[in-house]
C-alpha cells in the first residue's frame, strides 16, 4: 500500500510534529516500510498509490488509561456532585468505586463486553488503535479475572489492540473495610498471581490516595509484580500529595497517572526513572478540581507527558480522545503539538510499546488519516471528528 500526496505528522522525537509536506508512506504487510517526501520515493516503490489529496496523516491514536470494562453507571453521583458533594463524600456515602464494584460483580461477561464495546467503538471512530483497559471494579479474585478476560475479548471482536492493567489495589471492598493490608495480602496479590498465570496481565497498577491505599500498602503489590516480571504504573497525586509518584519512580514504573499534586521533586524522580506522566483532564474537569499538574516542571525535566480519557463511570465519563486533547490544551496549558504527542508517541511509551505511536520505518502500520490541513486542528475543534480513515495493522 502506498499513500501519497499527504501532509504527514510523523511524531518522531522532537518538540514539534515532525511534519513532512507532500509526503508518502509505504506499507508492507503490517509495517511501515518507507516514509518521506514523495519526491524522494525510491524507484522500487514507484507505485501509483492512493492520492490523499493533501490530507493529514498521523500515527493512529492511543488511549493509555481507561476503565471501560465495568457494570452499571453513576449518573446519580453526578447529580450529587452538582449538589455540592465532594468525590470523597460520595465515596464515604457508599458511592464511588464501591457502587461500581457491586454492579460489576453482578454482571456477566457478555454484559460487561457489550457495555465496553460502546466505548471501544467510540474510540475507534476517532482513529484509536490501542486502548489500555484496567480491572479494579471486582475487588475479589473471581471478578478481577472476569474483567481481564473481557478486556482481552475486546481485542478479539474489534480491530484494536488491548493492553491490560491489573488494578486490584483500587479500593478496599465493603466486606473488608478497615482492613486494607488484609485485603492486599489475601485478595489482591492472589488475584494478581492467578491473572498472571492465565496470561491476562500486561502491567500492574494501583490507586495511591487517601481514600484508597498508601505507598506502603501498594509496595507489596509492586514487589509481587517484579517477581512476576510485570511492569508497574500508578494512580498518583490525584487528590493530594501522597508520595505515590516517588514510589512509582523507585520501581521504574512505566507511568504515574493524574499527578495533579505532584511537585518539582516528583518531576525529577520521573525524569531519572524514565517514567511518563499521564495527564487526565477528564477527571480534573468532572471533579471540579483546581490543582493542575505541574506541566512546567515536567517540561523543565524533560518528562514525557501523555494524555488519556480515563474513561470510567464516575470521575471521568469521557470517551473522546479528541476532546481530551482539547482539554489538555485549554485546562492544562499543553501546546497542540504536546497534546498530539500525548496521544501517540508518549502514550505508547506509557504502555511500554516500542512499535507504535510514530510514523517511522519498522513501526506498526497503525495510521489515522484526517480531513484536516494542519495537526493543530485535532486539538482545536470541540465536538467534531475529522477522521477520514483509520488503518490498523496495514488494513483499512
Amino acid at each position: 500500500m502506498l499513500l501519497r500526496n499527504a501532509r504527514i505528522a510523523t511524531m518522531c522525537d522532537g518538540p514539534d510534529y515532525g511534519l513532512i509536506e507532500k509526503g508518502a508512506v509505504v506499507i508492507e504487510d503490517d509495517r511501515i516500510a518507507w516514509v518521506g517526501p514523495e519526491a524522494d520515493l525510491p524507484a522500487t516503490h514507484d507505485l501509483q498509490g492512493e492520492n490523499m489529496e493533501g490530507r493529514l496523516i498521523t500515527p493512529a491514536l492511543i488511549d493509555c488509561h481507561t476503565h471501560i470494562v465495568h457494570g452499571g453507571d453513576r449518573a446519580g453521583e453526578f447529580e450529587m456532585r452538582l449538589g455540592g458533594a465532594s468525590y470523597e463524600e460520595v465515596a464515604h456515602a457508599g458511592g464511588g468505586i464501591v457502587s461500581t464494584v457491586r454492579a460489576t460483580r453482578a454482571a456477566s461477561e457478555d454484559e460487561l463486553l457489550h457495555g465496553a464495546l460502546r466505548f471501544t467503538d467510540a474510540l475507534i471512530a476517532e482513529g484509536v488503535s490501542v486502548i489500555e483497559v484496567k480491572s479494579g471494579y471486582g475487588l475479589d479474585v473471581e471478578t478481577e479475572l472476569k474483567m481481564l478476560r473481557v478486556a482481552r475479548h475486546i481485542g478479539q471482536v474489534r480491530p484494536v489492540r488491548i493492553c491490560t492493567s491489573f488494578l486490584g489495589a483500587h479500593a478496599v471492598p465493603q466486606e473488608m473495610q478497615g482492613n486494607p493490608d488484609k485485603y492486599i495480602q489475601q485478595v489482591c496479590i492472589p488475584a494478581l498471581r492467578q491473572a498472571a498465570s492465565e496470561g491476562l496481565v500486561d502491567a500492574v497498577d494501583g490507586f495511591c490516595e487517601g481514600i484508597a491505599f498508601t505507598p506502603e500498602q501498594i509496595e507489596p503489590v509492586f514487589q509481587e509484580a517484579q517477581r512476576l516480571g510485570l511492569p508497574v504504573k500508578l494512580h498518583a497525586e490525584q487528590l493530594s500529595q501522597s508520595g505515590g509518584t516517588q514510589l512509582a519512580a523507585r520501581y521504574g514504573a512505566l507511568s504515574a497517572d493524574h499527578v495533579e499534586y505532584a511537585g518539582e521533586a516528583d518531576a525529577e524522580f520521573l525524569a531519572r526513572s524514565g517514567g511518563t506522566a499521564v495527564l487526565l483532564p477528564g477527571a480534573f474537569y468532572t471533579l471540579h478540581e483546581t490543582q493542575k499538574p505541574p506541566v512546567e516542571a515536567f517540561r523543565k525535566h524533560d518528562v514525557p507527558m501523555a494524555l488519556a480519557t480515563d474513561c470510567n463511570p464516575g470521575s471521568s465519563p469521557l470517551s473522546s480522545l479528541l476532546l481530551t486533547m482539547n482539554m489538555g490544551c485549554t485546562l492544562f496549558g499543553l501546546t497542540p503539538a504536546e497534546a498530539l504527542a500525548g496521544v501517540t508517541r508518549n502514550a505508547a511509551r506509557a504502555l511500554g510499546l516500542s512499535d507504535s505511536g510514530q510514523v517511522a520505518v519498522g513501526q506498526r502500520a497503525d495510521l489515522a488519516i484526517w480531513n484536516a490541513g494542519q495537526p493543530a486542528e485535532l486539538a482545536y475543534r470541540i465536538g467534531f471528528n475529522p477522521l477520514y480513515r483509520r488503518i490498523f495493522g496495514g488494513k483499512g
